[in-house]
């Protein structure tokens, strides 16, 4: 095996370490507390880069220290056969030993269960560890100006090196339960970045609110687990054997219909999808850059990795990836609705994360018939290229709230392309790859999901059963219409940030927060400025990205599918030949452009359109959509509230019975002890002796009347 190979336990050991270090010594570094973990992501990011020329098939051969897995024929993709890399750390979970077991028995090693702690390495990790290092390197740098200052400023990067160290093994793990450790891990992490304001009570609530709904997308991936390893051969959960064509057809199709539904069970929480998103408009009152980095990039990614990763499983059972699809496009459609009339600026990028990664799964449910490796395809390329300007614009409304004295309320400031020029131009970059505008990187990822769905449609009723293909034609022009919504919020989004009259917060505001700090130029020299160079670098680095990374890695230069194509386990999927499909552009172009139009006619300048609009439609579309369809107070309803009155009365039976009967128990040997027996112990020779005779007569009665 070659060095780079050999040396991947360490892309997650330099944030681990990093992050302890500071986390140590945080106090003594000071204000150089980021350094520890900017240099740790910064190694790990050159070492993931070293990887990308070592999937590839010229470098099967070498295997010391490590293990080739997996090899298969891509003859679907045209490539030479591709294998995963593997490197093996230690024996982690080695439980049910069995003595003297046969060969060919289903026991994997001589255990019933035997977990390695292993790492994988394969196109699909390679892409995934290459970006989510990118972002997070400059999300900390960009940190390092935006949280100076703050009394918590160690814990923060120490709190970052943890997150990085968690999500990137979850990246590299070889097996369902590794990947479950670290899935956990990111859970953990997002809680205590979410609350790191954990004094502010919105911030306390929010990280707890993630943190439980999250877990309850957990279950279903550790059900997912459970019955995994009652129905795979050997027991063997690593990837190359669940996923393998072998185990598919041993499995029953029971299993892999119940599996693929908990898996996506478990990627509906990590991934925001409905019902269970409600968390992540919630996790913006953690700061700035915890959005850009878990919830643009990498955490909330993970749920579409876990089925992209598990496709071969997804994918076996046909009716699984319409239920995908339409989960998807339902979230894209309700998550565009409700940014559409939202006042935070870090709550409309919020809602259109959860949208965006509703067309990732909208594209993971077109892997039906001869449309399964465009899916994955076009869902990873859509997460890739999202990674970049949903990090540039949560990491601009960071600098917009940096310099507006952490106001982030659209209706309490505008007009500040002047103040603000490189934000907002690098804003507008990132609006326009969101909106899908050619020929930004939004722009070929979002209409190669659009052509997937299409080419679906026409398969449905051929793969699936007759009448499939009218249910993808629907999320076809359900897709397009989001498209509308999306230009059109983002738009919205921009021109009240950066056109319009100027306007600066003060403190005598009228929508001011009375509990919410508000500096002043007196206090804050960067007060109605442009941000540093430490925070605006990284902003025109992901604008240059947004530019590129669409044409030089999309269906020109096929770069990306190149890579990607280099994950063994999809090599069983069926090719697609590559085609324009000039409708879907056209289309989604239209879309585009008309929304972007009428947010420019409504909120480029000053307009009567908006009020118009409302009276028109009579206000009720507008509260509803401004008051999130009101699912929050109905989950408060349905769930919370019962909740609450259940532990209440577990909190009265557990307290005052369970306890009360143990109180009881404990009670009745002190009364008889010491209120009944102990007046009689009062050392009194006389009370004894005439003790002693009472006892004899009633003894000497007892004996005459038996």
């Amino acid at each position: 095996m070659t060095d780079s190979i050999r040396s991947v336990w360490l892309i997650p050991f330099f944030p681990l370490v990093c992050g302890i270090l500071t986390a140590v010594f945080g106090r003594r570094l000071g204000r150089a507390a980021h350094v520890p973990v900017i240099v740790g992501i910064g190694l790990s990011l050159l070492i993931s880069m070293a990887m990308i020329s070592k999937t590839g098939p010229t470098a099967i051969q070498h295997h010391d220290g490590g293990s080739v897995s997996g090899g298969s024929t891509a003859g679907n993709h045209g490539h030479a056969p591709v294998a995963s890399r593997t490197k093996f750390v230690y024996d982690w979970i080695q439980a049910g030993k069995v003595d003297g077991s046969t060969e060919g028995s289903n026991v994997n090693g001589g255990y019933q269960l035997e977990i390695p702690f292993e790492f994988r390495v394969d196109g699909l990790t390679v892409m995934m560890l290459c970006m989510v290092t990118f972002v997070a390197l400059l999300v900390a740098f960009f940190s390092s100006g935006y949280m100076d200052g703050d009394p918590g400023y160690p814990r923060f990067f120490a709190e970052v090196g943890l997150f990085v160290f968690a999500m990137t093994g979850l990246v590299l793990s070889n097996n369902f339960v590794l990947t479950y450790a670290f899935w956990e891990g990111v859970g953990v992490c997002s809680y205590l970045l979410i609350g790191f304001w954990y004094k502010k009570p919105a911030a306390a609530a929010a990280a707890k609110k993630a943190f439980l709904v999250n877990r309850i997308g957990d279950v279903g991936f550790a059900l997912a687990i459970f019955w995994m390893w009652t129905s795979v051969l050997n027991h063997d959960l690593s990837y190359d054997n669940v996923l393998s064509a072998a185990n598919l057809e041993f499995m029953s199709t029971d299993a892999k219909l119940g599996i693929a539904l908990l898996l996506l069970w478990a990627a509906t929480a990590k991934s925001a999808q409905i019902p269970l998103y409600v968390w992540l408009p919630d996790a913006m009152e953690g700061p700035t850059p915890v959005s850009a980095l878990i919830h643009a990039a990498t955490m909330v990614t993970a749920g579409v990795y876990l089925l992209a990763r598990s496709a071969p499983l997804i994918f076996a059972v046909p009716f699984v990836p319409p239920i995908i699809c339409a989960i998807g496009c339902l979230t894209a459609l309700v998550a565009a609705l409700m940014a559409l009339t939202q006042n935070d600026l870090k709550r409309v990028l919020a809602y259109s994360t959860i949208s965006q990664l509703g067309f990732m799964f909208m594209a993971l449910g077109t892997g039906i018939g001869n449309v399964t490796l465009l899916a994955v395809m076009s869902a990873m390329f859509h997460l890739f290229t999202h990674a970049f300007f949903k990090a540039l614009l949560f990491l601009g409304s960071g600098s917009v709230m940096h310099s507006m004295g952490h106001v982030i309320d659209m209706r309490r400031f505008g007009g500040l392309r002047h103040r603000m020029p490189v934000t907002h131009w690098t804003f507008a970059v990132g609006s326009l790859a969101l909106a899908g505008l050619f020929p930004l990187a939004g722009f070929w990822s979002k209409d190669e999901i659009l052509s997937a769905i299409r080419l679906a449609a026409g398969e449905a009723d051929r793969s699936i059963r007759p009448g499939t293909s009218t249910l993808y034609s629907l999320i076809y022009l359900t897709a397009l219409f989001t498209s509308f919504l999306t230009a059109f919020y983002t738009g919205r989004a921009y021109f009240k940030t950066f056109w319009g009259p100027e306007r600066l917060p003060s403190p005598s505001d009228p929508e001011a927060d009375p509990d919410e700090h508000l500096h002043d130029a007196a206090h804050d020299p960067h007060f109605g400025h442009e941000s540093p160079a430490v925070m605006t670098i990284p902003l025109v680095i992901l604008a240059a990205c947004t530019l590129v990374v669409g044409a030089f890695f999309g269906p020109i230069t096929g770069l990306f599918e190149s890579g990607l194509g280099r994950t063994p386990t999809w090599s069983q999927f069926t090719a697609y030949a590559h085609h324009t499909d000039w409708i879907s552009i056209i289309l989604g172009t239209i879309a585009a452009v008309t929304g972007l139009a009428l947010s420019w006619s409504m909120y480029g300048q000053e307009s009567p359109l908006p009020g118009r609009f409302a009276s028109l439609l009579g206000g009720r579309p507008y509260r509803w959509s401004l008051g999130k369809f009101f699912v929050d107070q109905l989950y408060t309803n349905l769930l919370v509230k019962p909740t609450r009155i259940l532990a209440t009365i577990a909190k009265f039976v557990d307290v005052y019975l369970v306890d009360g009967v143990v109180r009881l128990l404990a009670w009745i040997p002190r009364l008889v002890g010491r209120d009944l027996l102990g007046p009689i112990q009062n050392g009194l020779v006389q009370f004894y002796a005439a003790a002693t005779a009472l006892g004899l007569v009633l003894l000497l009665l007892i004996l005459l009347l038996t």
